[in-house]
């Protein structure tokens, strides 16, 4: 099995969790704290991952690191640790906040502008994509990418919506060489 499908059932299985416990929002706040942690702190990565390091050594600095947190997600990653999976954490986490997303009806979009958006045209395109997609809310993340020369380019998901001039130029000419 895959790590990414590891990831998916180790994040399912906290969910439906946080869901009979009406829990979701403690326990996305919590993982993502618990994500930065481990992105942000090489050494607790690698002290995590040492083979030679006893389990109980582990668990123990992760019940001193996450003391306050609920006992399920302190408990995920006393299981992460038992089978050495230590490394899932940020893919678990990843997938996780898709999924309590996914319950509330948010959608998360890249947008790619020649410039930065305003407010107002974040939150226009955030309405008129979120209807488009049955969502109740889309949450842009603005990159700024002068090589698309005009326009915008949205990615939701593994959709891409494309009304950059360097899209339509792109498409243009495949349309030219494939009429020759």
């Amino acid at each position: 099995m895959s790590n990414v499908e590891v990831s998916k059932r180790y994040a399912d299985a906290l969910f439906q969790i946080g869901k009979e416990k009406n829990q979701l929002e403690q326990f996305e706040a919590q993982l993502q704290i618990v994500k930065e942690v481990f992105m942000n702190n090489k050494e607790l990565s690698a002290f995590l991952e040492h083979p030679r390091v006893a389990k109980e050594k582990k668990k123990q600095l992760i019940k001193d690191s996450f003391q306050g947190f609920s006992s399920d997600v302190n408990n995920l990653l006393h299981l992460l640790v038992d089978r050495h999976s230590e490394h899932a954490v940020t893919s678990i986490v990843g997938h996780f906040v898709s999924l309590v997303q996914d319950a509330k009806g948010i959608a998360e979009a890249k947008v790619y502008s020649i410039r930065e958006l305003t407010d107002d045209e974040r939150q226009h395109l955030s309405n008129v994509f979120a209807k488009k997609l049955n969502k109740t809310e889309l949450k842009i993340v603005n990159v700024v990418d002068p090589t698309i020369l005009g326009g915008v380019k949205i990615k939701v998901g593994n959709t891409i919506y494309d009304g950059s001039i360097k899209g339509k130029l792109d498409r243009l000419e495949r349309n030219i060489v494939t009429a020759n």
